[in-house]
């Protein structure tokens, strides 16, 4: 009888342990869920809610970690809907600088430039978000693109004769948005400083 009485406390321990997991268990079983998983990923990107290029078994040629990655990113194409859609330029820039990221290319060694030269209201996607809902009566979809992208470590500039075109007031431009004269004197002395052009 005496036996049975010492072990009944302990049995009760023991099963009690098995029956309330511990926080660090809890933790572990949080992070494994679908969603737990895919905002840890995403708060791994370089853009945070933009992919990376898929897995391609035995690629050739992925970005390499040793070199200095200068790219003059020309955007002189719009979305079919500026007001409705981000465009596509800048998402498929936000693609390739997760990819970078993922392959090992560090933020240092990503010197990217965006230069927006559109011949069209495109062009507008440059404001603020203040002025281009005063102008079109929309949030403009873009800005919080912009944004990722430079706090990624990407340069945003502006053809100065396009804003001229456009008549835009400097006080409604994008803060994030450096005005140069002209699309193709910064172009030429980009790749004077070995930039390679790309986009549109």
């Amino acid at each position: 009888m005496k036996a049975t009485v010492l072990l009944t406390p302990v049995l009760a321990t023991l099963v009690f342990s098995f029956a309330v997991p511990s926080p660090a268990h809890a933790a572990a079983a949080a992070a494994a869920t679908p969603a737990a998983a895919t905002a840890a990923a995403d708060d791994a990107l370089a853009v945070p809610g933009y992919p990376v290029a898929r897995e391609v078994p035995n690629a050739h040629e992925l970005p390499d970690p040793k070199l200095d990655y200068k790219i003059a990113w020309g955007i002189g194409q719009g979305a079919k809907d500026m007001t409705a859609a981000v465009n596509p330029g800048l998402e498929t820039l936000a693609r390739y600088v997760n990819t970078l990221a993922k392959w090992g290319v560090p933020k240092e060694k990503r010197h990217l430039i965006v230069m927006f030269h559109q011949r069209s209201p495109d062009f507008d996607i440059i404001m603020t978000n203040e002025a281009f809902k005063a102008k079109h009566g929309k949030d403009n979809p873009n800005v919080p693109l912009i944004a990722a992208l430079k706090k990624a470590g990407v340069e945003f500039r502006a053809c100065g004769q396009a804003v001229v075109g456009r008549k835009l007031e400097a006080k409604d431009i994008n803060p994030d948005v450096q005005v140069d004269l002209w699309a193709m004197t910064t172009f030429f002395n980009l790749q004077m400083k070995g930039f390679v052009r790309a986009g549109n």
